[in-house]
């Protein structure tokens, strides 16, 4: 079986707000990053998981719960 991939402390930050509903803008302001850095974190959440939409990532965080 696959291991299950390793998020970074700030990935697991930004995934998780985006399981909350959050909008990219709405993250990179409570996290203090920009919006591209949102985006660029993001980016490698998805290729890590091998997911490609906010609402797959919302269920890989809620089954992590």
């Amino acid at each position: 079986t696959k291991d299950r991939p390793i998020l970074t402390e700030r990935e697991t930050d930004v995934a998780q707000l985006v399981a909350q509903g959050l909008s990219n803008k709405e993250i990179g302001l409570q996290l203090y990053i920009s919006t591209n850095t949102v985006k660029t974190i993001l980016k490698r959440i998805f290729e890590k998981l091998e997911i490609s939409s906010r609402a797959m990532l919302k269920q890989y965080i809620d089954s992590q719960r």
